[in-house]
């Protein structure tokens, strides 16, 4: 699979090329593919770009932990109570669908820190799929296992705790993967959309102005698309050495 897609990408990257030098395509409006990858490699060693990296997944990894912390037990809590759930259900189908990239210029008239904004936006887009998967995963916990526990005189807590969570971490590790990426989206689009001075979207604006500025814009364009594949590939890679038992992983 992975050679299947380097060689699809190659692929793109030689036509992308080909139709520059052919004259097909104007790299006065869009560079060489081989520009951009020059381009791409060398702000590998710039610091600048470097800082503004990690200030953009420590906003990341800020809001991700923070969206687990709250999301995760609101999860077990909705499913496990169907109460609470049918008094809950109307309020998450309203603002789920909701575009997170809409909520920029609200947030930023609420947070003065650049950071608190950022976090705030991830927390709301990320909830989602981690709250949403794990109140699916509850309904998917073998009656039969928490019946057993229950007959020999475990409570409601110790049945959640000993049989529904450990069934549901798959899913939740399912939505926590989909979060991460999704959180990753929600702090460039912070960033580009909000201002600032730091992170990789500021950086993408800031390039715009530079005298090579087209070249450099699509080159930090192009890690943020490569960032967002290996933060997905590392989730990956710990779900199935996690959970290598569930079907889910097996693939």
């Amino acid at each position: 699979m992975f050679i299947c897609g380097f060689l699809g990408v190659a692929g793109l990257l030689c036509l992308a090329e080909a139709a520059g030098r052919l004259g097909f395509v104007s790299t006065v409006q869009f560079p060489l593919a081989s520009t951009v990858l020059l381009t791409a490699a060398g702000l590998a060693a710039d610091p600048e770009f470097l800082l503004d990296v990690g200030l953009t997944f420590a906003g990341w990894a800020l809001g991700l932990l923070l969206t687990v912390a709250l999301a995760v037990p609101a999860g077990l809590l909705l499913g496990s109570v169907p109460a609470i759930e049918r008094a809950l259900r109307p309020l998450i189908e309203f603002l789920r669908p909701i575009p997170s990239v809409a909520l920029i210029p609200l947030a930023a008239f609420v947070f003065t820190e650049r950071l608190d904004m950022k976090v705030a936006i991830i927390v709301y887009a990320s909830t989602w799929p981690i709250l949403i998967n794990t109140m699916y995963g509850l309904k998917e916990v073998d009656p039969l296992a928490k019946d057993t526990l229950r007959a020999f005189g475990f409570g409601r807590l110790a049945v959640l705790l000993r049989v529904s969570l450990p069934s549901t971490a798959p899913f939740i590790a399912t939505g926590i993967r989909v979060a991460a990426t999704i959180a990753l989206i929600l702090a460039i689009s912070t960033e580009l959309l909000a201002g600032g001075s730091d992170g990789i979207g500021a950086f993408i604006i800031l390039a715009g102005s530079s005298p090579d500025g087209l070249t450099l814009t699509v080159a930090a364009t192009v890690w943020a698309g490569l960032l967002g594949i290996a933060t997905n590939g590392v989730f990956v890679w710990a779900e199935r050495r996690l959970f290598h038992w569930h079907p889910g992983t097996r693939r």
